[in-house]
């Protein structure tokens, strides 16, 4: 029988939410109390350091030896020195509305999140749908696309070393994933994530950080069941918009696009940082 696309995504979508609503119960099983203690919380301090290569950095990811950093309408990968910001490496990929960037296993994984809304001209491998790019790290030509389940909403990415995956972003659904590189990028898990428009993400310490832009704050997040652990907030009045982050060297740096819904402190290009704790 021949399924439609349309009916496949759908299905497709409710397994993934269902996924993350069963981790979800499984780990309130036992554990519910009559009173659920304060998530803690604090005001970062952000710190100002210099502006990206191209105007709208959308992604970032951290290396030892440099700051990546994806530009959501020129399409390039820069890797910039931590404490000048000099480009040290540039590719252009064949991205589109880059959203997320992640590092390891030897390549490039760009999240391409749909779209380019007439911000650029248009090229032959922008899509109307989401992608997940996997790109040569030298040269930035396209290895492998593909095309995940949820099909839209894949902002942040980031490589975990330990477990040689990767998690992104599920937005339509609600929901962090965790991938198989080696696998075509099988779910390995999925966590629920909450808030408007989940995007930078990063690994740290066996927790996984993810940054809700419309939001303006970050939250640390047990990756088995999705609880969140703390949350660091933003000034939604005098600090840059956040977009893409990464955590390296106990400060955790974020950018600022300056597009989706620029808010009073936006500004473009801005790379910031602040401390862990």
């Amino acid at each position: 029988m021949k399924i439609a696309r349309r009916e496949f995504i759908g299905a497709t979508s409710a397994l993934v939410a269902g996924m993350a609503a069963r981790r979800v119960a499984r780990a309130q099983e036992g554990g519910a109390t009559s009173k659920t203690p304060p998530v803690p919380t604090r005001q970062a301090k952000v710190e100002r350091l210099f502006k990206a290569p191209d105007g709208h950095p959308n992604a970032l990811e951290a290396a030892p030896d440099g700051l990546w950093i994806g530009d959501q309408v020129s399409e390039k990968v820069f890797k910039v020195d931590w404490q000048t910001g000099k480009v040290l490496h540039e590719v252009q990929t064949e991205s589109h509305n880059t959203s997320g960037l992640a590092v390891g296993g030897g390549y490039l994984w760009l999240n391409a999140n749909g779209g380019v809304s007439a911000r650029r001209p248009a090229r032959p491998q922008d899509k109307p749908v989401g992608e997940i790019v996997q790109a040569d790290i030298k040269t930035g030509k396209t290895v492998k696309v593909y095309q995940p389940p949820w099909r839209t909403g894949v902002h942040g990415i980031t490589w975990v070393e330990q477990t040689q995956t990767l998690w992104t972003t599920a937005l339509s659904v609600n929901a962090l994933a965790e991938l198989d590189p080696k696998d075509n990028l099988r779910i390995l898990r999925l966590i629920p994530v909450k808030g408007d428009r989940p995007h930078g993400l990063d690994w740290d310490n066996g927790k996984i950080w993810c940054l809700i832009a419309g939001d303006h704050l970050i939250q640390k997040l047990d990756p088995e069941s999705g609880k969140v652990l703390e949350i660091v907030t933003l000034s939604r009045t005098s600090d840059p918009d956040p977009h893409g982050m990464c955590i390296h060297d106990g400060y955790m740096y974020y950018c600022d696009a300056g597009l989706t819904a620029p808010g009073p402190g936006s500004e473009p290009a801005q790379i910031c940082r602040l401390k862990m704790a």
